[in-house]
Parts: C-alpha cells; sequence; structure tokens
C-alpha cells in the first residue's frame, strides 16, 4: 500500500516529520498525525554559524514521533556511498535533497529529506513524498513516482539514513505538553541573531527558524483543536507567527542584496515567543499591535502601476488584481513572488522602500503596496533645485 492518505494534512509538518505522519495515518487511521503536534517546544541549541536553533537532529524527531504515532522500528542502518537503499513496505529514507529530483532542492541546496521508498505490487520501487512547502526554486508538493534503478542511484548516491517501520499498537491520544524555555533563554536567542556580525547569516538562518516555529505552533493548534475546541486567539497567534516568517524571509531577501534591514522583526519575534505561553498555556490571546498604514489614498497612476506590476509577476491580468479582496487569494502569490514584484517597483521607479514597512500587512494588498511605494517616493532625496540666472545677473 503506497498511498497518499487523504487525512494527512501535510502542510502541517517539516521534511522529516510529514512521512512518517503519512505511515501513523495509514496504519492507524485518520488524524492520527496530529498527535506530533501534543508538544509545544523552545529549546534553543547551539547551532551553524555560531546561532542557536530550534531544529531537532534526525535522530531526536525520529525517537520522538515513533512512541507519539504508534510505530515500531523494524530496522535502522545507515547505509554507504554508492549502495543505495533497496525499496521495502515500511521504509523511511533520511538523504540529501540537493541529489532528489522531485524536490525544489534539487541541485540548489543541500539538506536532509525524507521520503518513503516502498514496492508497488510488481516489486517495483515506488517513491512516497508528502512534503508541502514553498521554496526559493519553486512548490514542493505531495507526490508519488517511480524511479527505475538508475534514478534510485542518482537520487541517493551518497550515504543515507534508512529504517523500516512497522505498525505497533494504535497510540493512545498525547496530552499536551507545553515545553518552552525562560525569559532569559528567549532574550539570548534573539539578541543572537539581532547582534550577529553576519547579517546575511543571521537573516538566512532565521528564515528557516521562523517557518520551523510558525509550522510547529500551528501544528500544536490543530491538536488543540481536536482536544479542546477551536480558538480565535490561537488562530491568530498563527498567523502572527506566519506573518513574522514572511517577513523575516523579504528581509533575507533584502540584506543579501546589500539593503537595510527590517528593524521591527526582533521585538516581533520577541512577542511572538513571549506570546506562545500567554495563547497555548492559558489561550489568551497577545495585546494586538498597530502598524502605521501610511497615507490614506494612492494617487491613481500610481495604482495602476503597481497592480500592471503585481499582474506581470504573477502572470494575471490586471482586472483580476484589482478585484481580488487581497492579493494572497491571486493563483501564485507567495512570498517569493512578493519580493519579486516590490523589487521591480523600486527598480522601475527608482525607489528604495523601507525595509519595516515590507510586512504581510501591507504587501498582501493593492493599496497597501501603493502606500509603500507612496513612501518610498516621499523619502526619496529630491535633486537640488536648477538655478537660473536671470538676464543681467552675475
Amino acid at each position: 500500500m503506497t498511498d497518499l492518505p487523504i487525512t494527512t494534512d501535510c502542510r502541517l509538518f517539516d521534511c522529516v516529520q510529514v512521512n512518517l505522519a503519512i505511515l501513523a495515518d495509514r496504519w492507524h487511521g485518520p488524524h492520527t498525525h496530529l498527535g506530533l503536534g501534543a508538544e509545544l517546544r523552545f529549546r534553543p541549541t547551539p547551532g551553524p554559524a555560531g546561532l542557536p536553533t530550534v531544529e531537532r537532529s534526525v535522530t531526536d524527531q525520529l525517537t520522538a514521533s515513533a512512541t507519539l504515532l504508534g510505530l515500531d522500528v523494524v530496522t535502522q542502518e545507515r547505509t554507504a556511498p554508492g549502495a543505495p537503499p533497496a525499496p521495502a513496505p515500511g521504509r523511511y529514507v533520511v538523504a540529501d535533497a540537493y541529489h532528489l529530483p522531485w524536490v525544489p532542492y534539487f541541485g540548489q541546496r543541500h539538506m536532509e529529506h525524507s521520503f518513503l521508498l516502498e514496492t508497488d505490487d510488481e516489486g517495483g520501487a515506488v517513491v512516497v513524498d508528502g512534503y508541502h512547502n514553498e521554496t526559493p526554486w519553486g512548490s514542493a508538493r505531495p507526490l508519488t513516482r517511480r524511479p527505475t534503478p538508475a534514478e534510485l542511484a542518482a537520487a541517493v548516491p551518497g550515504d543515507a539514513t534508512t529504517v523500516t517501520f512497522a505498525p505497533a499498537r494504535r497510540p493512545v491520544p498525547p496530552a499536551a505538553v507545553i515545553d518552552l524555555a525562560d525569559d532569559e533563554t528567549v532574550d539570548a536567542y534573539v539578541s543572537a541573531y539581532a547582534g550577529h556580525p553576519d547579517r546575511a547569516a543571521a537573516f538566512d538562518r532565521l528564515t528557516l527558524e521562523t517557518w520551523l516555529l510558525a509550522r510547529s505552533r500551528r501544528l500544536h493548534a490543530r491538536f488543540l483543536d481536536g482536544t479542546t475546541g477551536s480558538s480565535a486567539a490561537r488562530e491568530a497567534h498563527v498567523a502572527a507567527w506566519d506573518a513574522l516568517a514572511e517577513s523575516v524571509y523579504v528581509g533575507y531577501r533584502r540584506v543579501a542584496r546589500g539593503r537595510p534591514e527590517p528593524t521591527g522583526v526582533f521585538d516581533r519575534l520577541r512577542s511572538q515567543l513571549a506570546g506562545d505561553r500567554e495563547v497555548f498555556a492559558a489561550s489568551a490571546a497577545p495585546a494586538p499591535t498597530e502598524h502605521d498604514s501610511g497615507p490614506a489614498e494612492v494617487p491613481g497612476p500610481l495604482l495602476d502601476r503597481v497592480a500592471d506590476t503585481v499582474a506581470r509577476v504573477l502572470g494575471v491580468d490586471v482586472a483580476t488584481v484589482r478585484s481580488a479582496p487581497s492579493l494572497a487569494d491571486l493563483a501564485g502569490f507567495t512570498s517569493f513572488r512578493v519580493v519579486e514584484i516590490v523589487e521591480r517597483l523600486e527598480q522601475d521607479l527608482s525607489v528604495e522602500c523601507a525595509a519595516d514597512d515590507l510586512v504581510p500587512e501591507n504587501l498582501h494588498h493593492l493599496d497597501g503596496v501603493g502606500r509603500i511605494v507612496l513612501r518610498a517616493q516621499h523619502a526619496a532625496p529630491q535633486p537640488p533645485p536648477v538655478l537660473v540666472p536671470t538676464p543681467g545677473g552675475n
């Protein structure tokens, strides 16, 4: 059985968790995967480039997940380079995404990525990968594919972690666990990124960190929805995490191009981490923050220019852009396209948008993007007046 269970919400998981979730739902029934959201955690450890990280090792994730999801480890080994793993029922592989042709990281970035390597009815290899994400190199979506032996060898040319799972007893639904570090640890975590001397490296790493934090908070919220019911406060808090992750990515792209960094993201990160305890432990929403929306009205010609740029980047017509309640409702609108829209407007209009203006509250609406550009135009230095000599003057 090599199907992708339709009950598994693959958007909730990172690339290590997602295929464990698929096995759990396949063997134990719908929504078993939500057990991975029982624990809300913030325990940073030393990471690359002297920066702390919330990313857990594959070994830690496998150990924690097996019990929560009702998975028995039958075998676990590290395969050698040149000896790709063989397909088998319940076989789970973690390899280098750089060599996996079905993910956008192929040929772009080295990172650990999981997939299931199972067999079809004829004994052939079947890859099942539930990963769902947007990346700078395209979209990742759940899929199945049947690689030839040569394709499999090319996909796993180096060593890989290979685990064969079998269904254990159906897991008892776990209780919610809150494991959050104290305020001093939160402050040290945020300060490490705010004060790191290599700003591009700090924002690059923080992009992954906030993505992991946002996704894990959404998973915990979905777990709580199934036990205590939905909560508007949780939804607002999770949405704020998503918005922060998007802002950090936009900030990274700006810093990587030598542009000013957004100063507000570190205060927002500190606030979100503090809000975790308030929202998830006490079901109290953090106080909303206001954002200066700037001038209320954008001149018609400027708004036309913005709409035309959005339409060209997304490959839709201007009328569709104009009629959309939110730019986020348009096909193809992602944080990666947001960056392209802003950069095109800056280039075409010879302005530089303020880093702190580049937040989703502004970037997801046509008027909001227009106000960003309008403020940039107002802030741009004006050329000195040309003094024309009067007749008879010196």
